[in-house]
């Protein structure tokens, strides 16, 4: 049996490419390995931004390395360069044995097994829905996955190559996206995660409303969670039901980007800053912990907008955030905008920016002291000498975790902690008593 390993790069979404496409590998026969062990290497790409393309560059040429020194022959390169860049990527690099972009992943088993294989740009609904129900690998702890709703974006943002490269926005029928929920919890999974490039948008082109799938999943005993919610489609009947329903966690991701109207119209975003702080104003007030991602030094973007940016942080106080420095991508219209910012200067920003929502997070973390709070139990920190847990106010990978003693406590069970302390991310407490799991 041959074996094979995926690297794979970039956002969530992308994660689930990836287990879909092991999922094929496996019913085909193929073993999973190490990549240091592995016939065939895969590197599931991302292309959004410069650095994550380079991240991507730089994982096929090491991995190429791996072709003429290791047991591997044969590297494939599947996802979002490919599906931008084949024709450029199959000239530079030649040691490549295929290329399958984010509409082939169904080729994976054929790339694998050296038979010819059709290139498509094809984004048809059908064949996107067929894909999505293939089936999965799960690459996160067992208890927890991540479940995309919808392919691709209709938003336009003048940053953006996502519509480019994912196409047009296409919903999941709200069938199947029950359907793969249900046989994930079936399988132990506690923890559902929605994603999409725009979750908020779900079911504006088949006639649905996020509302009406939550109220469906919220029946599942798993708790849901959501990411990627744009402002202006957060309402108030969402914001309801998130702060009304158990089993959707009071935490929400809502990428506002920045918060001036100049730069926010420079995007093509389609909020304001007022109608931005209202809705954080309300999240806040029913108890909803807020994500954001700020973009920083976007053209036109100067210090005035820069300050202004950063003083709304420091009012609106988001638990947490990302910051990032616009990248300047061919083709997009923000790269034929005035007023490009130097890369020393986006490099400050982000790092003075960044000092301000770790306060606020520090801030809120410390709110927390004291308290008694129910924590997933999933991993152990030996280094620490303590176990490693999440609050429903915590998405895995970004948010921090919680670090806590105790005893016999089982992976993917529910713990009540008592928080005794606090870091800028993350929080330290000792387990109380078993908690009850999600019902």
């Amino acid at each position: 049996m041959k074996n094979v390993a995926v690297i794979s790069l970039g956002c969530d979404k992308n994660r689930i490419d990836t287990e879909r496409l092991l999922y094929r590998l496996v019913n085909a026969g193929y073993g999973v390995s190490d990549v240091g062990d592995a016939d065939i290497i895969i590197v599931n790409t991302c292309a959004f931004i410069e650095s994550a393309r380079q991240e991507s560059i730089d994982n096929i040429l090491n991995c190429a390395e791996l072709k003429k020194t290791g047991k591997c022959k044969k590297l494939i390169v599947t996802g979002c360069l490919p599906q931008k860049y084949r024709n450029e990527l199959k000239k530079a690099l030649p040691e490549v044995d295929a290329f399958l972009g984010t509409f082939e992943y169904e080729n994976i088993v054929a790339a694998a097994d050296d038979e010819p294989v059709c290139e498509t740009d094809n984004d048809d609904y059908e064949k996107f829905c067929a894909a999505e129900n293939c089936g999965r690998l799960l690459t996160t702890y067992p208890h927890v996955a991540y479940l995309k709703i919808a392919e691709g974006c209709d938003n336009k943002c003048t940053f953006c190559t996502i519509p480019g490269i994912r196409g047009a926005y296409r919903s999941r029928p709200i069938e199947d996206i029950v359907g793969e929920a249900e046989k994930l919890v079936a399988d132990g999974v506690k923890e559902l995660i929605l994603v999409a490039q725009d979750v908020s948008r779900y079911g504006a082109d088949i006639g649905g409303s996020l509302v009406e799938l939550l109220k469906k999943l919220s029946r599942l005993p798993a708790l849901t969670r959501l990411l990627y919610c744009y402002p202006e489609r957060v309402t108030d009947e969402l914001i309801g039901l998130i702060a009304t329903t158990p089993n959707i966690a009071n935490y929400i991701d809502v990428p506002i980007q920045h918060c001036s109207d100049k730069i926010l119209k420079l995007m093509n975003r389609h909020t304001t800053k007022a109608e931005i702080e209202t809705l954080i104003g309300k999240l806040h007030d029913k108890g909803i912990a807020v994500r954001t991602t700020l973009m920083v030094g976007f053209p036109g973007e100067t210090d005035t907008e820069f300050e202004e940016l950063c003083e709304f942080v420091r009012q609106v106080k988001p638990e947490y955030a990302g910051v990032f420095a616009y990248s300047k991508e061919d083709g997009t219209p923000a790269a034929r905008l005035p007023g490009h910012v130097t890369k020393s200067v986006k490099a400050g920003r982000v790092k003075t920016l960044g000092k301000i929502c770790t306060a606020s997070t520090r801030e809120f973390n410390e709110k927390q002291v004291g308290k008694t709070l129910r924590v997933i139990y999933e991993d152990a920190d030996f280094d620490k000498n303590k176990f490693v847990g999440r609050t429903e106010f915590q998405n895995p990978d970004v948010d921090g975790v919680v670090y806590f003693t105790g005893t016999d406590v089982e992976v993917g069970r529910v713990y009540d902690v008592k928080i005794t302390k606090c870091g800028n991310y993350d929080l330290y407490g000792r387990l109380v008593r078993c908690g009850k799991e999600n019902q």
